[in-house]
């Protein structure tokens, strides 16, 4: 089982294209993606008629469940900034139509997977014990173990944070896999790619230069 793990994609449709090209070439046979898949854009439909087309696992982020619910017209803004960024989310919902907008809102928030190794997966955008708040690089053991709770899963994958790590917390591996499309570096995309066999589970952390992204 070879695993294309990605996350934040944020309507990066291009970078989306380049990563899940990678994805094939290294021989992945299925893909999982931690949330906050379509906003701000610029080409949320094209972005969501990817992950359709590649038949990928998906999980709810903060961001999907912001545009599959929230009406901007019911909001009122205080700056430029912030009716940009309502004017954003206007256009992505316009461009996602009401079905798709209806599948973003009851996406799961979390999705579990059976390794060969006899463990188990556990994809989530943000921690087990809160969808909503990350597991972050700078976070320290105790923080981390807090965040993780009485999860049972051999190694979880989540995103959110943007920054990728690979970290052990008591007995529970954590792969952030970063972003696809709001990575802290201009132009470059983030992936892990996650082998599972019945000798164990191997993980690699994929930054993508902007020419290979």
């Amino acid at each position: 089982m070879k695993l294309l793990c990605i996350s934040d994609i944020h309507g990066r449709a291009d970078l989306l294209d380049r990563v899940l090209d990678f994805g094939r070439r290294q021989g992945c046979t299925s893909t999982l993606v931690a949330g906050d898949l379509c906003f701000p854009g610029p080409e949320p439909l094209r972005t969501w008629k990817m992950l359709m087309e590649a038949k990928a696992h998906l999980v709810r982020g903060v961001t999907d469940l912001a545009v599959g619910t929230v009406n901007p017209d019911t909001i009122r803004t205080s700056s430029p900034e912030q009716a940009a960024r309502l004017d954003l989310l206007r256009a992505c919902r316009e461009q996602l139509g009401d079905v798709i907008l209806t599948r973003l809102a009851r996406l799961p928030t979390s999705f579990r997977l059976s390794l060969e190794s006899g463990g188990e997966l556990l994809l989530v955008h943000g921690s087990p014990r809160d969808p909503s708040s990350p597991l972050t690089h700078d976070m320290d053991d105790e923080e981390l173990a807090a965040m993780l709770g009485d999860e049972p899963a051999d190694i979880v994958i989540c995103g959110a944070s943007h920054v990728p790590f690979d970290r052990v917390s008591g007995t529970t591996r954590i792969v952030n896999v970063g972003s696809v499309g709001e990575a802290p570096s201009a132009g470059c995309a983030h992936a892990a790619v996650v082998e599972s066999s019945h000798a164990g589970v191997e993980v690699r952390l994929i930054t993508l230069a902007a020419q290979e992204a």
